[in-house]
């Protein structure tokens, strides 16, 4: 799944570098009515591979329920078994992608992560780099969940994990969503392992992320450990997550 806002130079090449990984692969691409056509090249791409298919909303609504919305459509209209998303923008390298699917054969939730294995982030700049290091550091300290990338957007699920996930329960718009979805699935006791990956920043088009994504992540960390309930933190032993998979 591809949640997209403005992507036109990326979309086409990414959908054909994702389902030259297996023949088995469906690309869904949710779309926010995006300004430069994003959504017109996909539906061209729909007509010529069925395998390729659009969701489009009226507007620009959040990366999260975009994720959600994405979520169900996958669950209520195919049998996939495995539900994968990433980034529209090549930050997250297909090729990556057999390797979160076979992680999945043993964990329910895998991680491609920038940070269970060193630093593996490539052209950010410094400030942006210590930025993201520290949010993560600071978010799994709050939650008290033992993942070091938190803020990943390039996740692979079983689809029974997704079914156990009250998706109507998350409250988050912005990359918050990240932070949020993992706490849910280890509160149910669901095994979470990081898979290291590379991450490069985009080539084309531009960064969305802003003050307010940043800020509502701050906040909800303190929502999911303070709160109770459905935001009570997680037992580190319940968790039974697994760092480094190789």
């Amino acid at each position: 799944m591809l949640p997209t806002y403005d992507e036109r130079e990326n979309v086409s090449r990414i959908v054909g570098a994702i389902l030259e990984q297996d023949p088995d692969l469906q690309v869904l691409v949710v779309d926010d009515a995006s300004p430069d056509g994003t959504g017109e090249v996909v539906e061209e791409l729909a007509k010529e591979d069925p395998r390729v298919r659009a969701l489009h909303r009226r507007r620009k609504a959040g990366l999260g329920t975009a994720y959600v919305e994405g979520f169900r459509k996958a669950l209520g209209e195919t049998d996939a078994r495995f539900v994968l998303q990433m980034d529209a923008d090549f930050s997250h390298d297909p090729a990556e992608i057999p390797r979160l699917l076979a992680a999945c054969e043993t964990a329910d939730v895998a991680i491609g992560s920038r940070y269970c294995d060193g630093v593996r982030v490539l052209n950010w700049p410094l400030r942006r780099l210590a930025v993201s290091v520290l949010a993560n550091l600071y978010a799994a300290a709050v939650t008290g969940l033992p993942v070091r990338d938190l803020t990943s957007g390039f996740k692979c699920y079983r689809r029974s994990a997704l079914e156990q996930i009250p998706l109507g329960e998350i409250r988050s718009d912005g990359y918050a969503f990240q932070i949020e979805i993992v706490h849910a699935a280890a509160r149910r006791g669901l095994r979470v392992r990081e898979v290291p990956i590379i991450f490069s920043d985009r080539v084309d088009g531009r960064s969305k992320l802003s003050r307010w994504v940043v800020w509502e992540a701050a906040w909800l960390v303190w929502w999911l450990r303070l709160s109770r309930g459905r935001g009570a933190a997680p037992d580190r032993d319940r968790a039974r997550l697994d760092e480094g998979l190789g």
